[in-house]
């Protein structure tokens, strides 16, 4: 019998489980109220409740059988929730935060009804999906889509090709996505184990942050000012801020509890959505193996750490202790950063692993127990980071093989990195607009001196109909226009220009992309993610690239492949991938704060010659700007 991975979701929006007895699936779930999952071809299963159908069907599924189409229903609306000893009315999907799983095998094709009952405009990207020849529906607004209104709503379309593990989706407008954000787990195709001994349960791990604020008031009110947004009052896991931020937090219910039972092994779903923090993670006298990474496969490796970057996914497994150790472990999480500009949050956020055990004379007494913390690396170790990411590879086998493009038919190189903008005309130096660098500029980012602005109308319409004058230029620098010392001392110009432009490239070319962080302002870490796209990393190192040596060092054979990477803190990362997927490509920094100050482009790729090759035209329920 084929035994199908079992899915273990608890303390989060989902409540789905499933365990294994005696080599069948016995389904113990809760109703999950956030998503309608709808199989509509066979194996037909009854829909006694949403999620649950779909793991039902997922369970009936047998080898080559063919895929189904998973339907969701997501009703974007305000709801109230309370944190901090404070309630504050926030944007979610189906009343939930975060926000409902969304599963499918691979193969699977996925629709989704937004509905969008906020007041703000909203868009859905489905992080890390490649979206091939389905570009309508990645998400980005003003770049594949105008945003959904308040009161309309949009049916996203696409199929789940070559990916397994862990995705999630999230809101693709302004800072919605603090609030508005959920997994995606791909699950392998029936009868197709992983290749790495399966876990015992599953569950997926969302690190968020918290605010006070209105997110949107707070980079309103940085744009206005020109300098660095405020900052998130805490970090989550999957929603709650845990014990470390004082008496309200300290609240059993507000914090991440993952019960564990002796000589079990869990693979935990690990997704940062938080707005501005790369982030260490750690559990406390436990090692975790890495198995996956945005939703790819890797050769398995242990760590006592892991770095994980805002819009980055992996799954990890952790082997409980083989008896009841009479202690309980705290799971923490908090910010890896360098030279920040301004102030970012500086707390660690905790969750606690429990062990459960059968001694009905402790029974109830788990506060008496002992806990233990982990050791994380210093907020600023970039050796330790540079040492984890140096230990991931494909897996580069018969099975999954790692296609990296040995030739390339298109070199590119981008400085990525902040910058300034000149004050406002009329405003005086230290003005109520002119907050940045010094108090005498305001503070900017941009990919090879261009500081990109949202167009008003969707960048991928404005290119199938071709109609793209007035809304985006296609001269997007291949390289930086004036070379220096990106990591040495910044140069005495600052300022970036501001402009919508693309960059064209032919269907099916080989590119070799080598981002380089500056100094400017201070050399940081900034997680790239490219949309439509999974790429691989073949080289990374710090200082300044040079081209004459560097390549010589690249790894051809396993390197791994992602669709977020970090470029180091000054240093540069060296990509390749297929320009196989025809349509407009958004490309950014998933710091949200760099995002806003213009760290980000687009990627035109052309329909190739075959109809297979070619962009479909758009829905007819596609929003209007």
């Amino acid at each position: 019998m084929v035994r199908f991975p079992p899915v273990y979701i608890e303390n989060s929006s989902a409540s789905i489980a499933i365990t294994k007895q005696q080599g069948k699936q016995r389904d113990i779930t809760k109703e999950n109220k956030g998503a309608m999952a709808v199989p509509s071809s066979r194996p037909r299963c009854s829909l006694l409740f949403a999620a649950v159908a779909l793991v039902m069907c997922a369970t009936m599924a047998v080898p080559g059988a063919e895929a189904v189409t998973r339907k969701y229903h997501f009703d974007v609306q305000m709801t109230s929730v309370t944190k901090l000893c404070s309630t504050k009315s926030i944007v979610t999907v189906n009343g939930q935060y975060p926000g409902p799983t969304l599963f499918a095998r691979e193969g699977d094709h996925v629709e989704v009804n937004v509905v969008n009952n906020a007041p703000y405009n909203m868009s859905i990207h489905w992080h890390g999906v490649r979206q091939l020849r389905s570009g309508w529906y990645d998400g980005p607004a003003y770049i594949t889509q105008c945003p959904i209104q308040p009161g309309q709503s949009y049916v996203y379309r696409f199929q789940i090709a070559g990916q397994r593990g862990t995705l999630w989706w999230h809101a693709h407008v302004s800072w919605l996505r603090s609030t508005v954000h959920g997994p995606i787990v791909i699950l392998p195709p029936a009868g197709v184990p992983y290749p790495f001994p399966a876990p015992d349960k599953e569950l997926p791990v969302i690190f968020g942050e918290w605010w006070r604020n209105d997110t949107e008031a707070v980079i309103a009110q940085a744009l206005f000012t020109g300098g660095g947004p405020n900052v998130s009052d805490a970090f989550t896991i999957n929603g709650l801020p845990g014990p470390l931020y004082g008496s309200c937090a300290g609240k059993k219910e507000d914090t991440f509890r993952l019960k564990v039972t002796p000589g079990k092994t869990y693979m935990l779903r690990l997704i940062n959505a938080a707005l501005n923090d790369e982030l260490f993670f750690a559990v406390a006298n436990h090692t975790l193996t890495v198995v996956d990474v945005d939703a790819l496969y890797v050769k398995p490796f242990a760590v006592e750490s892991l770095l994980i970057a805002p819009g980055q996914t992996s799954n990890v497994l952790l082997t409980a202790k083989p008896t009841f150790p009479g202690a309980k472990y705290y799971m923490l999480a908090r910010p890896y950063t360098t030279t920040r500009p301004g102030t970012f949050d500086n707390t660690t956020v905790a969750g606690v692993l429990e062990y459960e055990h059968g001694d009905p004379t402790t029974a109830g007494k788990t506060n008496q127990l002992p806990t233990f913390t982990p050791t994380l690396p210093q907020i600023n170790d970039t050796s330790a980071v540079s040492n984890y990411t140096a230990k991931l590879r494909s897996l580069a086998s018969t099975a999954y093989p790692a296609s990296v493009p040995r030739a390339v038919d298109r070199e590119f190189f981008f400085t990525v990195g902040l910058g300034t903008h000149p004050c406002a005309p009329g405003v005086p130096v230290n003005g109520t607009t002119c907050q940045g660098p010094n108090g005498t500029a305001r503070f900017a980012a941009s990919i090879n001196n261009a500081s990109f602005v949202l167009p008003a109308t969707a960048l991928l319409q404005s290119h199938y109909t071709g109609m793209s004058g007035g809304v985006y230029a296609s001269d997007f620098p291949f390289a930086p226009a004036h070379p220096f010392n990106y990591t040495g001392t910044p140069p005495n110009n600052t300022n970036v220009m501001n402009g919508t432009k693309s960059l064209v490239l032919p269907f099916g070319a080989a590119v070799e992309l080598v981002m380089q962080d500056t100094s400017i302002i201070g050399a940081e870490s900034h997680p790239l993610h490219l949309h439509g796209f999974n790429f691989f990393v073949v080289g990374q190192g710090f200082g300044n690239y040079d081209p004459a040596t560097d390549p010589a060092s690249y790894n051809l054979v396993d390197p791994v492949e992602r669709n977020t990477v970090g470029v180091p803190a000054g240093g540069w990362v060296a990509i390749r991938f297929r320009a196989d997927n025809p349509g407009v490509w958004f490309m950014h920094c998933h710091l949200e704060v760099h995002m806003s100050w213009g760290l980000k482009m687009a990627w035109l790729v052309l329909d190739g010659s075959r109809p297979d090759q070619k962009l479909p035209p758009p829905p007819a329920d596609l929003p209007k700007c």
